[in-house]
């Protein structure tokens, strides 16, 4: 058995980076001004952009990059399998799908999002599921999210 500790290895950071431990963070790249809060993954190839701040008890897979000026809430979950054939891909990254939130996009806490499309603008309630893309800036919330405003 091998037990590892929680890890920040191999990041490129803008300036003023503030991370809270214990987290695991690797191979992935910050803008200026982010934050990242205590228990919190954030895998390879993930971009996050200038003043975005994540709350504790998130994971953001690969495939993901998120704008500027945005807020992640606590214990949000990126998904990069949908399970396409009723299963998971089992480390088939061919399988994967990448997730683009654009800037100004706050997600409320508990929040899933599925491999899709944000636009700038936009508001997700608190324990919602994204399952579509949103192209039109407002709030949604819901299972499925929905506009709501």
């Amino acid at each position: 058995m091998k037990i590892l500790n929680s890890q920040i290895i191999k990041i490129k950071k803008g300036q003023n980076l503030k991370i809270i431990k214990p987290v695991n963070i690797y191979e992935c790249e910050f803008g200026n001004d982010c934050f990242v809060g205590p228990f919190t993954e954030i895998q390879k190839k993930v971009k996050i952009g200038n003043n975005t701040k994540i709350q504790s008890h998130s994971f953001i897979c690969e495939l993901v990059e998120i704008g500027n000026d945005c807020f992640v809430g606590h214990g949000v979950m990126f998904i990069n399998d949908k399970f396409k054939d009723g299963k998971p891909a089992f480390g088939n990254k061919k399988r994967w799908l990448k997730t683009v939130i654009k800037s100004n996009v706050f997600i409320g806490s508990n929040s899933t999002i599925l491999p899709v499309n944000i636009c700038s603008n936009v508001v997700i309630g608190a324990g919602s599921v994204v399952t579509k893309n949103i192209t039109k800036p407002g709030k949604y919330a819901g299972n499925p999210a929905k506009k709501i405003k």
